[in-house]
């Protein structure tokens, strides 16, 4: 038997880990798109037309897909957590609304610009509204992560007769945390599309696809993910260190740490026991987490058996920590040396293009783990040291609860299939189009 904040738990992960899929596209492909329209403004060279008119079809549907998945969310405060709203609404509430009113109403405003007015506009305005779009993206990231930055380091309070109220609205958005999550998530986004590119256009260039398109894609996708992916390695580290400051257990949990210890081993595998407090089948490096945290191989780590009542689950934060840091550790190789070899050789051997292909989805994968490490990293609390997941959720049947989770699931599943098969069935398509030498009037003046 499943009790109602078990599956209430189930249930909004679900629903987080489906919806944090699409928007950690859109985030970063949006500027590739404004990228690529903006090299075309200024050539005039229909390769650059083509990679727009392309992935701007894979916005569109990704950016769809974000929208009524992240609606189906919202929901889940009021039907599930009611008691999230109850003690921190007032810095909630607005916090979701400022995202509304500022970043979502300006992508819904110029999205219909962006997709249809090509020829409706001029080639300025319809630029000029993509990059609103660009910049919608990222504010609306920039007010969800300040408000699940400040779930993990809340500042900027006071409670009041049991509700939390703001005291200082700037402390409030950017608390301790909030450079270093917004950065991170950013910079994933930023890797999650250039990986989404560069496998799509693998995928074309090994069906047989021998356009400029896919080629000039490649390059770009790569030549931003090798960028990327070493500036996301220094990020991490810095989040973790400020983790480190402010959330302890967590770090504790990440790294395995049930004794208080100094000189703490990094473990590059384990197994953690939760009943004895203890980790089967270490592989570990001595002094090697005191020296990536404190700088000091002697330095001091506190443990899990510091934190009695705040001892977060640790076995899928210690494992989604590896996931995420391995997967992080596999893109700087590929990204670096594939960008290398597409340098020197101009193209990539078909299992080069194999391996890309393979790792499509990558970006979905770290995110996925990391965002996994940070959520359940914060257990058993909603709101760091103010609100205990108990305290919070629905007092509903677990019946229903279960009901309602069987249907997310199942409407997720086939959304995601149908997302993976239209992705690929548009590359399909796109092999099939004949490729041509110059643009026509009706593309170079818009009307």
């Amino acid at each position: 038997m499943l009790d109602t904040l078990l599956l209430s738990r189930i249930q909004f992960a679900a629903n987080i880990s489906f919806h944090i899929l699409f928007p950690t596209i859109t985030i970063a492909l949006a500027w590739f798109l404004v990228y690529f329209k903006i090299r075309y403004d200024q050539t005039q060279h229909p390769v650059w037309l083509r990679a727009y008119r392309f992935w701007v079809k894979i916005f569109a549907l990704t950016f769809a897909l974000g929208v009524v998945s992240g609606i189906t969310m919202s929901f889940q405060f009021g039907t599930n957590w009611p008691g999230f709203m109850e003690k921190v609404g007032n810095i909630a509430g607005p916090l979701l609304g400022y995202e509304v009113l500022t970043a979502f109403f300006m992508e819904a405003t110029f999205l219909g610009v962006m997709l249809f007015g090509m020829k409706r506009v001029s080639a300025r305005v319809h630029t000029l509204s993509m990059v609103i779009v660009a910049i919608g993206t990222s504010l609306s990231a920039f007010w969800i992560l300040s408000l699940n930055s400040w779930m993990q380091t809340p500042s900027g309070f006071e409670v009041r007769d049991g509700v939390v109220f703001p005291t200082d609205w700037f402390l409030v958005i950017f608390n301790p945390s909030f450079p270093y999550r917004l950065s991170h998530m950013l910079l994933a986004s930023g890797l999650t599309a250039a990986f989404l590119i560069a496998g799509v256009s693998s995928y074309r260039l090994l069906k047989g696809d021998d356009k400029k398109a896919p080629q000039l894609t490649l390059k770009v996708s790569l030549t931003v993910a090798a960028l990327l992916a070493p500036l996301q390695m220094f990020v991490g580290d810095l989040h973790g260190l400020n983790t480190f400051e402010h959330q302890p257990q967590k770090v504790a949990a990440m790294e395995g740490v049930w004794e208080t210890e100094k000189g703490a081993p990094l473990l590059l595998f384990a197994i953690p026991n939760e009943q004895t407090k203890s980790n089967d089948f270490e592989i570990a490096i001595p002094n090697m987490a005191s020296i990536i945290l404190t700088h000091d191989k002697n330095g001091e780590i506190k443990g899990l058996n510091e934190f009695p009542d705040a001892t977060p689950p640790v076995k899928p934060v210690f494992f989604g920590f590896r996931i995420m840091v391995g997967m992080g550790m596999l893109m700087i190789v590929v990204a670096l040396y594939f960008r290398f070899t597409l340098w020197r050789n101009n193209t990539l051997a078909p299992w080069q293009l194999k391996t890309l292909i393979a790792m499509t989805f990558s970006g979905w994968i770290a995110t996925l783990s990391g965002w996994y490490v940070t959520e359940i990293g914060r257990q058993p609390y909603l709101v760091s040291g103010v609100l205990r997941i108990e305290e919070a959720v629905t007092q509903v049947a677990s019946d229903n609860v279960l009901i309602s989770l069987i249907a997310y699931l199942t409407v997720y599943v086939l959304l995601l299939i149908a997302y993976v098969r239209t992705l690929f069935y548009t590359a399909d398509k796109s092999v099939e189009v004949e490729e041509y030498q110059k643009p026509s009037i009706e593309e170079n003046v818009y009307a």
